[in-house]
């Protein structure tokens, strides 16, 4: 072989092993890039899902703040609303409180209602041989005007004798609420019956009557107004 063939030779071997060098190179550099897209998707995804995760977490932050403030809205909206109710309800009461102050101007009717108050409230839960009634000063003639009937009236219901009732001469009811006294203790009238011992009190003024009745009628009024019966 002269050396045109061995280098003929030599040349097809370089560009062979130059093609495949080049090829190698090749397949090396579009796997890299495989791996490289490979990579960049996966940061790419990842990134992405901490992003939606992210946006998840501050939708929830913002959804638990909007049911707090409407649940703190509404159960101020529900404050207001019982509020307003408890209002007319005592300015309905307070309304009350006003007219009884005019029953005992009418002595006819003011009598009967005491002796009534006397005999069928106060005696009639007593049942005591003798108890100590105080009322009002200014309803002190009207009230020992009717002692004499009610005990008589009692003792007829009860099947009992006449029961002793001592008038208490030294202590007295309040007066009737005035402008120079509006916010001392006051009574719109009626008494107050005890046991001889104080062990027992019986309140029969016409405001503790109110009180009861209030107390007592508390859902019906508030179905009556309001058309149903608040929790």
């Amino acid at each position: 072989m002269n050396d045109a063939d061995v280098s003929k030779q030599i040349q097809q071997m370089v560009r062979f092993i130059r093609q495949e060098a080049e090829e190698k190179a090749n397949e090396i550099s579009v796997s890299a890039e495989e791996e490289f897209n490979i990579e960049k998707l996966q940061l790419v995804e990842a990134e992405k899902k901490k992003i939606r995760q992210e946006y998840e977490r501050k939708e929830k932050q913002v959804d638990i703040r909007r049911k707090i403030e409407y649940s703190m809205q509404l159960n101020a909206s529900r404050i207001k609303v019982l509020q307003a109710q408890d209002d007319l309800v005592s300015s309905m009461k307070e309304a009350a409180s006003k007219e009884l102050l005019h029953v005992s101007h009418d002595h006819h009717v003011y009598k009967r209602l005491l002796k009534d108050l006397v005999v069928q409230v106060s005696l009639l839960r007593l049942k005591e041989p003798s108890v100590l009634l105080r009322c009002r000063k200014d309803d002190l003639h009207l009230v020992e005007s009717i002692l004499v009937s009610a005990k008589e009236e009692y003792a007829e219901k009860a099947n009992v004798y006449p029961p002793e009732i001592i008038v208490d001469h030294q202590v007295y009811l309040p007066p009737a609420p005035s402008h120079h006294h509006a916010h001392g203790p006051f009574c719109s009238g009626g008494v107050v019956l005890a046991s001889r011992d104080g062990k027992i009190v019986c309140e029969n003024t016409l405001d503790a009557r109110l009180d009861v009745v209030f107390r007592t009628k508390l859902p019906e009024i508030r179905k009556w107004l309001f058309g149903q019966v608040a929790a």
